[in-house]
């Protein structure tokens, strides 16, 4: 990414928090469509507070979702996953090749976990009601090292 000013690429990590209950590869496509369109439009404002332009690139990525349902899930967590990748699709991203790490866990109500350091925003999405989706996008390829 030599070849781009980081003043317009995506600012990265980008985190953000939905404030609803995912939808998953079984629900209709009008409630996929629907879900996908609340994740643009909730990436797009947290990226359009943070940066005025941006350019997507082709860089690597990780995407870390963390679900906090309000009582225990309903069928399985990697069934939420897609929609979000795609809600992301244009705006975070050019296409989602590019996303070579996920990683997902829910934390339902009763379950208590532990975290060794909390972003403000994640520290919001855990303070905040349930349900709530945290997302993280990350461009550090720390994970790609092999001994």
């Amino acid at each position: 990414m030599d070849d781009l000013d980081d003043d317009v690429t995506v600012p990265f990590p980008l985190e953000f928090m939905v404030r609803a209950t995912p939808r998953s590869l079984q629900s209709s496509s009008k409630a996929k469509e629907a879900w996908k369109s609340m994740v643009g439009e909730v990436v797009r404002d947290r990226i359009a507070a943070r940066r005025e332009f941006t350019f997507l690139d082709r860089r690597p990525l990780s995407v870390t979702i963390f679900y906090f349902p309000p009582a225990p899930m309903q069928g399985d967590v990697d069934n939420i996953v897609k929609p979000i990748l795609d809600g992301m699709w244009g705006i975070v991203y050019p296409d989602d090749q590019v996303v070579e790490r996920v990683i997902v866990q829910k934390f339902e109500p009763g379950v208590y976990v532990e975290f060794s350091s909390l972003t403000d925003t994640l520290q919001r999405a855990i303070a905040a009601d349930r349900p709530v989706v945290y997302v993280m996008v990350d461009d550090g390829t720390g994970w790609r090292r092999v001994p």
